[in-house]
């Protein structure tokens, strides 16, 4: 037997029985057989006309839902236009009113059946979508994660403190988003593109949804232009290129954030947009951290997308999302964009959270099975495009933390077979005060030379092989007294080599002092230097070039080449300063 369908019908007047008659006509035809008898009840508050509620489907002919329509409309056309005159605002207001025409069809409406930390579980909506937002009667929105045989579960984006058992739930028929445009730049927003900062609305006219597949093989092209860090260690042995993916992976306190923070103040003048996601961070911490990017002068072309640790898993686990969807509207619109995720480990742990609470089933670790696809699609959405498809870019660092330096547990694995190379930081070289604690093993770019220019890919040579065969060698010989000359000399270039790739935070080297220094290195320049000094001789020979030597670096950061005879003439002024520093020491 066919379940009966409940219908009510709520007005502020009684309607005429002519009007009754209408109503029913119209559930008996659109329902047919399955309408059940019409429930009458009066509410002043609807200030006019009626709504009709059929099962799960409501239609609201009452002038509290005109005027809530029109309100959304007017809110909406006139944010797509931004600010404009008086006049003009006025000439709007009237064309929309003019040609405002209620929408009354029918909207699918459930009940909260369950709702707890940052979950709302919804009985009576059979059609939503994963991934569909929903609205609550008092205001507060929810995305659709769970939909099940008899009810779909929702995460809350906020406001569940609003959100009680048996409220009504409308969807919305619209797909979680976030508005972008150029005004979020310099801007500290929350997940949602709310302004955290304090300095007044954001008026974004784009929207764009959180989640969209990645391009396509046609769209994109070979990663060939070169993403400079600024970092003489990742610059010179594991090159990151513009459309790449680059893991940045240690342990807790071993500088991955300084990586990232070193880069983004690296891209000043280079025309590149930087987007920060911080996911389960400090307040503290973002502070401390925006206030950098303001004293080195580079949040004027940086986005802070901020979900703290206080915030709702729901908020932390759309937080990366949000953030690709703003390096993508540049993106699409022919520009470079880094964006860095601060850190993938605590949006596995969000994720994780929220599944559990939707009751599915936990796997590995207690994560979900689907927690490669979390991580995935969000990286494959970082690329280059084609020209044809605008030729624009977002080179993603994914953070990653660690436990013990164990690289093969569950989401350390998966985000390094998603990317396309990692930087390891070990904490013995960061303790040991080699900062950054690059481990040269360990780390690698699957990009490689192909995101060098001519010069450095030419001055980094055997930099990599040097500093292999030095770790080696160091620990063969460690407890060793006789040693031959050659061994001694290996050592003590490795020595000086570990020494040279020590760069002090928020200082990062152009192209062209990382190729003059390593040019050096490379002719054994700094062989004769006390091991204890070589950090101060490279400092003033970097000062010595910029005054006295300025068209050599000048030649380098034009042509981007190390010809044979450029090189000689850096060896030639740099063995000469070597004479004169060397004499007043």
């Amino acid at each position: 037997m066919t379940e009966e369908i409940k219908a009510s019908l709520i007005y502020t007047v009684p309607p005429t029985e002519e009007q009754m008659e209408g109503i029913r006509s119209f559930i008996a035809k659109k329902y047919g057989p399955r309408a059940g008898s019409l429930e009458t009840a009066q509410d002043e508050s609807l200030m006019g006309g009626f709504i009709l509620r059929v099962g799960t489907d409501e239609y609201d002919w009452s002038v509290k839902g005109r005027t809530g329509q029109l309100q959304e409309l007017l809110e909406s056309n006139n944010h797509e236009r931004g600010a404009g005159s008086i006049r003009e605002v006025v000439s709007v207001l009237k064309e929309q009113i003019e040609d405002f025409d209620l929408a009354a069809s029918g909207r699918e409406i459930g009940y909260v059946t369950w709702v707890g930390d940052g979950i709302a579980y919804i009985d009576g909506i059979d059609h939503a979508a994963y991934g569909e937002v929903v609205l609550f009667e008092a205001g507060a929105k929810g995305m659709v994660m769970n939909v099940e045989a008899d009810r779909i579960g929702c995460i809350l984006f906020g406001g569940e403190e609003t959100v009680k058992e048996g409220s009504r739930v409308a969807r919305t028929l619209a797909e979680a988003g976030i508005n972008v445009g150029e005004e979020l730049l310099g801007r500290v927003i929350n997940s949602l593109g709310a302004p955290l900062d304090g300095e007044g609305e954001i008026l974004a006219s784009v929207w764009r949804p959180i989640e969209e597949p990645a391009p396509g093989i046609i769209d994109r092209k070979s990663v060939s232009v070169p993403l400079e860090t600024g970092i003489l260690a990742i610059d010179s042995m594991f090159p990151i290129g513009r459309g790449q993916r680059e893991l940045i992976i240690g342990d807790r306190q071993t500088g991955k954030t300084s990586i990232a923070v070193d880069t983004i103040i690296n891209q000043k003048n280079k025309d590149v947009i930087c987007i920060y996601v911080a996911i389960g961070q400090k307040d503290s911490t973002i502070a401390k951290l925006v206030e950098t990017l303001k004293r080195n002068n580079a949040m004027s072309y940086t986005i802070v997308v901020n979900s703290t640790a206080s915030d709702a898993a729901p908020l932390q686990y759309i937080a990366p999302y949000a953030g690709t969807a703003i390096a993508e509207y540049f993106m699409h619109r022919g520009r470079d964009v880094l964006i860095v995720y601060d850190d993938l480990s605590k949006h596995a742990v969000a994720y994780r959270e929220i599944s559990l609470l939707l009751g599915r089933p936990p796997g590995r670790e207690a994560y979900p099975g689907d927690v490669f696809y979390l991580h995935s699609r969000l990286l494959e959405r970082s690329s280059r495009l084609s020209d044809e498809a605008g030729g624009g870019s977002i080179t993603a660092l994914p953070i990653i933390e660690t436990q013990e330096g164990d690289v093969s547990s569950y989401i350390p694995t998966n985000v390094i077979s998603i990317t396309d190379g990692q930087i390891f930081l070990e904490s013995d070289l960061f303790f040991e005060g080699q900062r950054p604690a690059v481990n040269v093993g360990l780390s690698v770019s699957r990009v490689g030379g192909a995101a060098q220019c001519k010069a450095m890919k030419k001055a980094s040579g055997s930099i990599r092989i040097d500093l292999a065969q030095f770790r080696e060698m160091e620990v063969f010989t460690q407890f060793s007294s006789d040693l031959d000359s050659a061994t001694k000399d290996l050592l003590q270039n490795g020595k000086a080599l570990m020494q040279i790739l020590r760069q002090p935070l928020y200082r990062p080297l152009s192209m062209a002092e990382q190729v003059v220094t390593l040019v050096v290195a490379s002719a054994k320049l700094f062989k004769d230097i006390p091991l204890e000094a070589v950090k101060t001789f490279q400092v003033e020979m970097l000062l010595y070039m910029h005054d006295k030597q300025s068209a050599l670096l000048s030649r380098l950061s034009s042509r981007k080449e190390l010809p044979d005879d450029l090189r000689e003439m850096i060896i030639q002024a740099v063995g000469e300063f070597k004479e004169s520093w060397l004499e007043k020491k």
